[in-house]
């Protein structure tokens, strides 16, 4: 468990740590000269039931409140500090609102110099806490009257934080350590700490370093100065790296296994507004604290994107980063004033790979993320759009039910039904564009949001809809299920004369020019009759396809009453010139009908 200080400069945050645990965190000569907690400090306990806890002691000046957030964003449990002597003051009240903010849900609080009082005013000071804590996560945590100095009430606060409730870690998903520190250790190179949030580390690893995306090799791994071979969730760690300087690992970066997280740079956040900030208007400039890194902000409402978001409310927001971070769904941050300096308010991030919401497009974003909160994983994969696999179960963990694949590319039923309608779409345009055309060209369709979709994606999405019976797929053509061709009168009629022609052709079609004379524009009626097999085209010249049945059938039973059959033989067969004869020998060999052996044709193989 990770148990951290919090309150005001100066009421006895680190005495009391080492009265606790006989280490004095404020090691720096700055510190020691100047008397004040600059850095954080780490140390571990043992508690009187055997439990090991880590200790961090964060500075509780107004300007090191960045400071100790980078601390706070690991705490499971926190001991509040509040002087005997001054009571509640501005950073007890400023640190208890980042606490809630940051999730934190369990703690003890220490009135600290207790013996520098007369026993009423300790009581009047534990009174005035008590208001503070009231409807707080602290409201009925225990309040241990201390003293450094004298001892006092040291093993009652020992027993006290022995009976925090543990908060349950899982080593199970990737690796995620955010860095707090980064420093060179003579003799070993670059050191990094902080506390793992998930997953674990081994010595020999590669990581990675976010948001550069750097790979490094772990070479040591340390808890409280003590060598191991593995550190897991929830643990104090100091990892010694190789392959980077302090200066490419620096706080606020994120150590992770390779591949498992994705950086973003605009974040849609359910924020929450304290009752002591002024209203944050539309595009105000923010600083945000995130784990323990800080980057500079522009927040937009996106519920009621015109409105300012008032003292007291939870709204919905989208968080335009000035450099990108590492975050997941769930993490929490703290947002504050660029200037002068003041803490307005926290949240929960819902979407961390967020687009760019325009206003006119604000609702439509809110409806989204109100589903993401709702646990809805579709939704997420939904407003992202298509993604790999692998992506999917970076961003999820797995694959959810009901999702749709396609072509590699995961997608939502929402979002496919979307995709399937701009088909249908374009493919009953299609119709209406060439009502003569059987299908329309599959390539002629991918476009527009479908062009979104790779060839395979795109097949794929084909015979999804056929297999629902919304289209029928025929080779390189599609056309919408039911839909048939209904000739016009007049297109009947100039069928009936193209028929009619060619019929009185026979074996020896004019050319199409001649073939189409007087008709006007027939190309579409032509590729229709082309597609009915009602006519056949060989060598540019079009052919009635029951003459040219007749023809198969007189020259197979020529082949049944001799071997093989020569050009002189087919001419008198057909009654053609060679000029007409040659193409259609050699569509009868394409076919399988006759076979050429030298000069000759013999039976086919069909």
């Amino acid at each position: 468990m990770i148990i951290g200080t919090a309150g005001h400069i100066d009421h006895g945050k680190t005495s009391l740590v080492r009265a606790l645990t006989g280490v004095d965190l404020d090691s720096l000569p700055e510190e020691q000269a100047r008397g004040i907690t600059i850095a954080l400090g780490f140390t571990r306990l043992e508690l009187p039931s055997g439990r090991p806890v880590a200790f961090v002691d964060v500075p509780g000046h107004e300007r090191l409140v960045r400071t100790m957030i980078a601390g706070a964003s690991g705490f499971d449990a926190v001991l509040l500090c509040v002087s005997a002597q001054e009571g509640v003051m501005p950073q007890t009240r400023e640190h208890l609102d980042i606490l809630e903010l940051l999730g934190v849900r369990h703690g003890v609080v220490a009135l600290t110099r207790a013996d520098q009082v007369d026993p009423e005013l300790a009581e009047l000071a534990e009174e005035e806490i008590r208001e503070l804590l009231e409807g707080t996560f602290l409201e009925d945590a225990p309040c241990v009257h201390t003293s450094a100095v004298e001892h006092t009430g040291i093993d009652a606060l020992r027993g006290a934080l022995d009976d925090l409730a543990a908060s349950p870690r899982t080593l199970e998903g990737p690796l995620r350590l955010p860095v707090d520190r980064a420093f060179i250790q003579k003799g070993f190179g670059t050191v990094i700490t902080g506390t793992i949030a998930s997953g674990q580390v081994a010595e020999g690893e590669t990581v990675e370093v976010l948001p550069e995306g750097r790979l490094v090799r772990v070479r040591g791994v340390q808890v409280h100065s003590e060598s191991l071979g593995v550190a897991q969730a929830g643990m104090r760690c100091a990892l010694n790296l190789s392959g980077a300087d302090t200066h490419e690992v620096p706080r606020g970066s994120v150590v992770a296994t390779p591949g498992s997280l994705a950086v973003g740079s605009i974040l849609d956040v359910r924020y929450r507004h304290l009752e002591s900030s002024p209203p944050l208007k539309r595009g105000a400039r923010v600083r945000l604290l995130f784990q323990t890194t800080e980057v500079m902000a522009t927040a937009d409402p996106l519920d009621d994107p015109l409105a300012p978001v008032e003292p007291g409310t939870r709204r919905l927001l989208q968080l335009r980063l000035a450099k990108p971070v590492a975050s997941l769904p769930g993490d929490v941050f703290v947002i504050r004033r660029e200037s002068p300096l003041l803490t307005l308010g926290g949240g929960t991030v819902i979407d961390p790979w967020a687009p760019r919401v325009r206003q006119r497009d604000a609702s439509e974003a809110a409806d989204f993320l109100v589903r993401m909160e709702a646990g809805e994983d579709l939704a997420r994969i939904e407003r992202a759009g298509l993604m790999s696999r692998e992506e999917v179960e970076m961003r999820l963990g797995v694959v959810p039910e009901g999702a749709v694949e396609l072509g590699g590319s995961i997608g939502a039923p929402r979002q496919v039904s979307r995709l399937e309608q701009e088909l249908l779409d374009s493919l009953t345009a299609w119709h209406q564009q060439h009502p003569l055309a059987m299908g329309a060209p599959k390539r002629s369709l991918h476009r527009g949001g479908l062009s979104r979709l790779d060839s395979r994606a795109f097949e794929d999405l084909l015979l999804f809809m056929e297999s629902k019976e919304l289209v029928v797929v025929e080779g390189p053509r599609l056309k919408r299920s039911g839909h048939s061709v209904e000739l016009s009168d007049a297109d009947q009629s100039m069928a009936s004369v193209i028929l009619e022609r060619l019929s009185k052709a026979g074996l020896s079609p004019p050319a199409n020019a001649e073939l189409l004379e007087g008709l006007g524009p027939a190309q579409e009626l032509l590729a229709l009759l082309l597609e009915r097999q009602e006519i056949v085209r060989i060598e540019g010249r079009l052919y009635r396809a029951d003459l040219l049945l007749d023809l198969e059938n007189r020259v197979c039973v020529a082949l049944e009453t001799q071997s093989e059959l020569t050009t002189a033989d087919f001419k008198e067969l057909s009654g053609l010139s060679r000029r007409h004869a040659i193409p259609l020998l050699e569509w009868l060999d394409s076919k399988g009908v006759t076979a050429r052996v030298g000069d000759v044709r013999v039976r086919g193989n069909t």
